[in-house]
């Protein structure tokens, strides 16, 4: 468990789901971070690949691991995690946002934007996990009011954790192994860095403003679950940014824990 009387928030940029089974330098940072939390009693993960149009929870006790990515070697298709859901936690986030007309859906599953970093973080995978959706319907700011719903669950023992990208424009990533230096990129990555860090909220909710957003996040999948987070927070946190870097020019893995 954490040194603090609540669990902390984590927003991790992921990258290739082949770190799933990689050792690298980005691997075990989120190894070190898992030891600066310690063990939390559940997980509610926040993953851009789960992106619907509604506000939904799993409620799964053995939800399905998703392979939701394409023409991978077959290495990464064998790799499992085998965790189980957590029906008390399902329910309390049920009750915590029926006023956000929040449905149970079991058709979905713990998908790679989860998966793929707690093998890393939690390799034992004994630690449940239930997914909230991220709802593509709302606002910033809607999303940063229905994530202050889910700050009483950090007292209880429970690690929100989010997984998505500042930068995410895969269209203009570098595929050949270099990283080229776009400036567009880091100044947006820079910009919302430095928003998080002095927690101005309202530009952060307003960040389509910016003049590199729409190349940033030409979808806005893999930066919303970073509002869901912000809400979870609170002006007494303590914000620390690790893994600042941008793979291929166009693909961020900026990321923060408040604590």
């Amino acid at each position: 468990m954490s040194q603090t009387t609540s669990m902390p928030v984590v927003f991790i940029g992921h990258g290739s789901p082949m770190l799933a089974i990689q050792d690298t330098d980005l691997t075990r940072s989120w190894e070190e971070i898992a030891q600066q939390i310690g063990k939390p009693k559940a997980i509610l993960s926040i993953s851009a690949h789960w992106y619907t149009e509604t506000t939904a929870v799993q409620s799964s006790l053995k939800p399905q691991q998703i392979y939701d990515m394409y023409n991978f070697p077959e290495e990464l298709y064998a790799k499992t995690y085998p965790v189980h859901g957590d029906a008390q936690l399902s329910q309390q986030v049920q009750e915590l946002l029926k006023e956000h007309n929040i449905q149970v859906d079991n058709t979905w599953g713990i998908d790679h934007g989860s998966w793929a970093i707690l093998t890393h973080m939690y390799p034992e995978a004994d630690i449940p996990v239930v997914q909230l959706s991220v709802n593509s319907k709302l606002s910033p700011a809607q999303q940063y009011e229905l994530g202050q719903k889910l700050q009483s669950l950090r007292e209880q023992g429970i690690l929100i954790f989010a997984s998505g990208n500042i930068v995410h424009n895969l269209s203009l990533i570098s595929r050949d192994g270099s990283n080229p230096d776009l400036a567009w990129a880091k100044e947006f990555d820079n910009w919302v860095r430095d928003q998080v860090v002095a927690r101005n909220l309202e530009q952060l909710l307003a960040y389509k403003e910016h003049p590199h957003a729409k190349l940033a996040a030409p979808t806005t999948d893999h930066v919303e679950p970073l509002f869901y987070v912000l809400g979870a927070t609170n002006e007494k946190d303590q914000v620390k940014v690790f893994n600042d870097d941008i793979l291929g020019g166009a693909l961020s893995y900026t990321s923060f824990i408040w604590r």
